[in-house]
């Protein structure tokens, strides 16, 4: 077969709606400037699809300093990999304000989470090796995974006792081949919001002798009585052996960083392949990103007004009887139950007659007959969003509940928009 006619023909599970959902239900375009409200195909839209926890990406500071160090240094410094010809002082300062903040020895930049996080597996395990690790583990964690040549063990998600289990056999293989074991999990799950049980994990490392390593993208800047993440919401800094985060959520930017002891930093930035062969991080990234650390230090009330928030728009809705799964964070998914027709139909609604962006998830992020509209709460919104919000929902699930979603194809809806 030609590749190109393999390729083509597997769209996959997602890929499968392209023709009818592009541009609306995947791929949507939102316009204007990034707030709670903006527009979507021309229309005003309360917005709830966006990770900018804190609302940094338009705070006026961080504007001044986006266009100052932009200004200064343009986009193209420094020219090379920080190995070769990239390296600066304002990265070297990042890096130790950032280990000074997680209470770690030394932190390390990283152009890109995703890539990121693949890169610190492969650089940390050879194949002696054993990795333990959360069932629903985001995507760059698994194919970080996938390069890993070792045995690895998945536990039921945050499920102590498989978890117990789990570690065992690879406490036994381990000790057969030499090797050591890296457990990986999540601070917050950024699909159902709920949070690793770091706490109980650690419970059992005295006695199996493993290093945690802990992805926290959304847990950084909102978790924590500091804003250091969940190892601090969890009073476990010192037991999380390597912390990873990312400035693509709270700090409203790009790029990621992981901390941990100087030794082990020191045989990264030598060996993980996604920064040894990339360009640095651009200077205006970087000095922003000082700007936006000092703000999560200095401005508490933007995580407490995103609390606010959060308190307001999950207690809300779980009055009007939504199921909102277990989460702990800000992260608010809401449990419907359908099909690919009643979701397309649920979001269309939403969008088009109550003026509400959220993003809608279905199988197989969730499920088969589950689906999932994922909220995210920001210290942008205000609480007449909330009120706004909650109504329309309760419209809806009548809707839906009385099977009024039903009867209109994918093709004709996505026509119809």
């Amino acid at each position: 077969m030609d590749i190109f006619e393999k390729v083509a023909g597997n769209m996959g599970p997602l890929g499968q709606y392209a023709d009818q959902g592009f541009g609306y239900y995947s791929f949507p375009k939102l316009e204007g400037e990034i707030s709670n409200h903006m527009f979507f195909r021309g229309k005003p839209v309360l917005v709830w699809s966006l990770n900018n926890y804190l609302g940094l990406a338009n705070h006026p500071e961080i504007r001044k300093a986006d266009t100052e160090a932009s200004a200064q240094f343009g986009l193209a410094a420094p020219m090379g990999a920080r190995m070769m010809s990239g390296q600066t002082n304002y990265h070297e300062q990042l890096e130790r304000e950032l280990a000074a903040f997680e209470n770690k020895e030394s932190a390390y930049l990283l152009n890109f989470g995703y890539m990121g996080m693949v890169s610190i597996i492969d650089s940390m395990l050879d194949r002696h090796d054993v990795v333990v690790y959360d069932s629903e583990s985001h995507a760059c964690i698994l194919d970080g995974l996938r390069l890993h040549i070792g045995k690895r063990f998945v536990f039921k998600h945050n499920d102590l006792e498989n978890f117990e289990t789990q570690i065992k056999h690879a406490r036994k293989v381990a000790d057969t081949t030499g090797g050591g074991i890296l457990v990986i999990t999540e601070g917050v799950f950024g699909m159902p919001g709920d949070l690793g049980n770091l706490k109980g994990i650690l419970q059992f490392k005295a006695k199996y002798g493993f290093r945690l390593l802990v992805d926290d993208a959304h847990g950084f800047g909102t978790m924590g009585s500091t804003g250091a993440g969940t190892s601090q919401e969890q009073q476990v800094m010192d037991g999380v052996d390597v912390y990873f985060g990312t400035f693509a959520k709270a700090m409203a930017g790009i790029g990621a960083f992981v901390a941990t002891e100087r030794r082990i930093i020191k045989a990264l930035t030598y060996n993980m392949r996604s920064q040894i062969y990339a360009k640095s991080l651009p200077l205006p990234m970087v000095v922003g990103s000082l700007k936006r650390l000092d703000m999560i230090r200095t401005h508490p009330e933007l995580r407490e007004k995103l609390w606010i928030i959060v308190a307001a728009l999950q207690s809300g809705l779980r009055e009007k009887g939504f199921d909102i799964g277990k989460t702990q964070s800000p992260v608010t998914p809401v449990f419907l139950q359908g099909g690919p027709i009643e979701a397309t139909q649920v979001i269309a609604d939403l969008r088009e007659n109550y003026g509400i962006f959220c993003s809608g998830v279905i199988y197989p992020v969730v499920p088969k007959g589950v689906i999932m509209l994922r909220l995210i709460p920001t210290a942008a919104h205000t609480l007449e969003d909330v009120t706004v919000t909650i109504a329309a929902f309760a419209e809806v699930k009548k809707k839906l509940d009385e099977g009024k979603y039903s009867s209109v194809s994918i093709p004709a809806l996505a026509d119809k928009f």
